[in-house]
């Protein structure tokens, strides 16, 4: 029996994955699956828009998952009877006076060195493809290669997924320890109750690190880090959005059975998800100074999530070391910051294939536990 510990957006893929291989799999949360940081997510896959300097390692594994996300949701389709589309209209950032110019041009320069497809759009041609756009828009950088997709409908497919895969969804089990003995994974504890596990995989976000046992011991570099959004009904007779659209301070994505999208904080307030009206304000200010007609919209839905963020903000992914030996059976998938929709399809990809063929494949090798301990 395989156990995967949260059942996010990456440990329900990773299950789906191992269940069509034939596994036994189990997926623990200590709640509703699919309802902490992927539920608040804004399902953007946009590697080339959201690049910032220092990433330039995680950058190609960015690529590599997005182009992986048609293979990934044609099959998420085949197996749960639901239709799943990303959308092909492309990502804007835009400026608004002359410091979000300066900060869009140097991006863009940057961006351009590392060989990303982007165009420079002046304030006009922005407003001809997305004219309910304030007439103070002086620029954009357009990405055609980017795109998003409705990342609550991608977790209630990856549900039906893998339970029609033969997987066991186990909500409101919160995994209280992770058993290990002469050096390997013998199952977990959850309710009070021992579950015998040959692989056991942390997937569990932000509260990876919290699981009593040698997770404790291990100390995981993983930090929560707060992200407030909300949701506004949209008029498509008088306000309509085709494009993901960044500002520097706010950035805005239509969903088609949702309504408007507008996120998102960044709050280093540890495992505080209340939504406040700071958080409110400062989103509403800036979306309406980039979107106007927002203003009269009716607010649906106010909700945060917590980022599981590593210290370098980028995932860790594939074995666990204590004492400078290999944890047999356990496996990370944890740390994607504000990438675990981007990386859903390579990570479900790698670990499941570290799982079943005992190797890591190359593309994350950068990216294991080992990395930090290097660095202490």
């Amino acid at each position: 029996m395989i156990s995967i510990i949260g059942a996010g957006i990456c440990g329900l893929s990773i299950g789906w994955y191992l269940a069509k291989a034939g596994k036994k799999v189990q997926i623990f949360d200590q709640g509703k699956a699919g309802q902490k940081a992927s539920w608040a997510s804004a399902g953007m896959l946009a590697s080339n828009i959201e690049s910032e300097p220092g990433e330039e390692k995680l950058l190609p594994l960015l690529l590599e998952s997005r182009s992986l996300w048609g293979e990934f949701t044609k099959a998420l389709e085949k197996d749960s009877s639901i239709p799943i589309s990303i959308s092909a209209n492309g990502t804007l950032a835009v400026a608004l006076n002359s410091d979000d110019k300066k900060i869009i041009e140097h991006a863009f320069e940057y961006k351009k060195s590392l060989g990303l497809d982007l165009e420079l759009l002046s304030g006009k041609e922005v407003r001809k493809i997305e004219p309910h756009l304030s007439p103070k828009v002086c620029l954009g950088m357009y990405s055609l290669s980017d795109s998003f997709i409705d990342s609550r409908l991608v977790l209630k497919a990856l549900k039906i997924a893998f339970s029609n895969a033969g997987g066991r969804l186990r909500e409101n089990s919160k995994i209280e320890e992770v058993l290990i003995k002469n050096g390997g994974v013998k199952g977990v504890i959850s309710n009070g109750k021992k579950i015998s596990s040959s692989f056991v995989v942390i997937a569990a976000g932000a509260w990876s690190g919290k699981i009593k046992g040698i997770l404790e011991k291990i100390q995981l570099p993983i930090r929560p880090v707060k992200g407030q959004m909300l949701l506004v009904r949209m008029q498509k007779s008088n306000l309509f959005l085709k494009h993901a659209v960044w500002s520097p301070r706010v950035y805005l994505v239509p969903k088609p059975d949702l309504g408007l999208y507008i996120g998102a904080t960044v709050e280093e307030k540890n495992f505080d998800d209340r939504i406040t009206a700071g958080g409110m304000h400062d989103l509403l200010r800036f979306s309406c100074e980039l979107l106007p007609g927002i203003y009269d919209l009716e607010i649906t839905e106010m909700s945060s999530g917590l980022r599981p963020t590593s210290r370098d903000d980028a995932p860790i992914l594939g074995p666990l070391k204590f004492d400078n030996k290999i944890i047999e059976g356990l496996a990370v998938a944890t740390g994607h910051h504000r990438n675990g929709i981007l990386l859903a399809p390579i990570t479900a990809k790698s670990i499941s294939h570290y799982i079943l063929e005992g190797e890591l494949l190359k593309c994350i090798e950068p990216f294991g536990f080992d990395r930090f301990l290097q660095n202490t």
